[in-house]
């Protein structure tokens, strides 16, 4: 393994980790070296990638809905590795496209429990445990949409994200001195399950609208939270990576 100086045996976890960015963001950790805790609620694909990442990899079902299902993610990494170096929490969720005023009024709660509360509750139960380490790690999955909205139909989407970026941005300042970078990674047009069922009539003209003409793809963001989780990006703290191709600049 060319890279695994970055990651041999640190300990990982990956929350909505079955699928799409989750899963390209595991496999990589894995391959670098990390041990690596995947986090999602389809037992029949979080055994794929755990097969995938290999030995030192572990799979906890859980749904991140759930108050109380992160912290015994997390409690379930501590126990497999004995602590917790590193978390990418990815976890989220999309309301169906609709005008806000059409949207009903639990898929507020629904949109903020899983892309807001949950990403605070899983902060508030990884911090504590690598500051017993003396430090660690923290990537959060936010979107361009937080920035910008590319999306009419989803404004409950944009906002929690918007949300997160500015958690992710407080958080960071706080935990800072005391050992733990805590940073987002923005994604833009990406090709993932959740991008796929977005409701966008016609990919081919998202992707020629973009300055790259394509779309990104999962190891694309994946790499991008390698980095962040890296001693590379050692000096970067309370940042927002777009990994968008270009969209934010066009």
């Amino acid at each position: 393994m060319n890279d695994s100086d970055d990651f041999a045996g640190k300990a990982v976890l990956v929350t909505g980790a079955t699928s799409g960015i989750g899963r390209a963001t595991a496999i990589a950790f894995a391959r670098r070296g990390a041990r690596v805790m995947i986090v999602g609620r389809d037992a029949a694909r979080g055994a794929e990638v755990a097969s995938a990442c290999g030995a030192d990899a572990r799979f906890h079902q859980a749904d991140l809905g759930r108050p109380e299902a992160i912290g015994r993610a997390v409690a379930a990494a501590v126990t497999a590795f004995g602590g917790l170096d590193i978390a990418f929490n990815n976890a989220g969720f999309q309301e169906p496209r609709a005008e806000l005023a059409a949207q009903p009024d639990g898929m507020f709660d629904r949109v903020f429990d899983l892309n807001v509360r949950a990403l605070f509750l899983a902060m508030k139960a990884e911090i504590p445990v690598m500051l017993q380490r003396g430090g660690g790690v923290i990537v959060n999955n936010a979107s361009v949409s937080g920035v910008r909205n590319p999306n009419p139909g989803l404004s409950l989407y944009s906002a929690s994200k918007a949300a997160a970026i500015s958690l992710t941005r407080s958080a960071a300042m706080e935990y800072a001195p005391r050992g733990i970078r805590i940073n987002a990674v923005s994604p833009g047009r990406v090709e993932t399950p959740m991008m796929l069922a977005s409701g966008i009539a016609d990919m081919a003209a998202v992707a020629a609208g973009l300055p790259l003409r394509r779309l990104g793809t999962p190891d694309e963001v994946a790499q991008a939270v390698l980095w962040l989780a890296s001693p590379r990006s050692g000096f970067v703290v309370g940042h927002n990576l777009c990994a968008d191709g270009g969209f934010l600049s066009a």
